[in-house]
Order: C-alpha cells, then structure tokens, then sequence
C-alpha cells in the first residue's frame, strides 16, 4: 500500500463521507472490488475533481454491492452497454454522491471482437485516504482502458501524470507492462 499525494480539494466532504460508507460496508464482504475514473484519480495525485463514484467489480458483485444499499438504488443493476463498453451497470446514491456499479466490464477491440472480461483483482492497487484503505485500478491500468475506449484525452493526461510521476518521462507504451497489484 502506498500513501499518495492526494488533491483533497478537488474531493468533496459528501465523496469522502460517501467512500466511506462504501469502503466500510464492503470491508466485510468478499467482493473484489475498485475505484475507476475520477474520484479513483483524484486519490491517485491526478489533479482531477471527483465528480461521481464508479466502482468496477465482477458481474456477481455488481448485483451484491447493490444489495447491500437496498435504500439508495437509483438505477437497479443490469446488463447494459454501448458501442464500445458493456457490463452489468447500476447507480447507487451515498451521501448525496452518485455511485456508479460496474460490474463484468468488457471493452470492444479493434478487431470488433470483445476483450475478456477485465479481473479487478490484477489491476487494484490501494491508496490510503481519511483513514481508509481504498481498492484503485492502477493509472498504467487505466491509460491503457481509456485508450481503447477512444477517450484519447483522459488517456494522454494519465500519460502524462505517470511520466511525470516516476520522473522519467517513459510512457507506459514504452514500459510495456501495467504495476502489479501492490503497485500504485
């Protein structure tokens, strides 16, 4: 576990009470989960303002993290997809936050085919934050992702974050390998 520097006014008090509402209730569970987007950037050092929550996990834990918020199901969980990008998708509200369940994720390659579906688990790193220990998808992890899904962008700002991060100016193009899961 690393500790990050983080952009704690780019995260609000509600995203804070709302991750961790979310960190405590999954703490003791056995669902493989993780931050994604902006709020898993933010915590990151990404100087980013967290918008929503989205939390990427398995099909089978997307359908439980919603059980486990019964009260504050916006939108119920389900398959769902687009053109590029598909998984067992729901909303949740915390703390006024919304909390977006994404569970199964599967991305379109180039060659029109679908990638397997991703394992959180050989991504995740975690940060420590207010007192917490928070599941991320590593930002290697991420720049790949965003890149597929044509966000060009979101994925050069990683880019860059990284570069600048490790000092070296390589990017992870030219690393070749994304951290392992105890790498942030």
């Amino acid at each position: 576990m690393s500790d990050q520097t983080h952009y704690p006014e780019l995260i609000s008090p509600q995203h804070v009470a709302a991750l961790r509402a979310l960190a405590d209730r999954l703490a003791v569970t056995d669902i493989v989960w993780a931050l994604t987007g902006s709020m898993s950037f933010a915590l990151q050092g990404v100087a980013v303002p967290a918008h929503d929550i989205d939390v990427q996990t398995d099909a089978a834990g997307a359908y439980r993290i919603a059980t486990l918020f019964p009260n504050e199901v916006l939108r119920p969980v389900g398959f769902s997809g687009t053109e590029r990008i598909r998984s067992h998708f729901g909303v949740l509200t915390l703390s006024g936050v919304i909390v977006e369940l994404m569970g199964g994720v599967q991305k379109r390659l180039p060659d029109r085919d679908w990638e397997p579906v991703v394992d959180v688990r050989t991504h995740r790193c975690f940060v420590q934050f207010a007192d917490l220990s928070i599941p991320v998808l590593a930002l290697a992890y991420e720049e790949h992702a965003y890149r597929m899904l044509g966000r060009i962008e979101r994925a050069d700002l990683l880019r860059r974050h990284l570069a600048h991060q490790d000092g070296s100016g390589t990017t992870d193009d030219q690393r070749a390998t994304f951290p392992s899961s105890s790498d942030c």
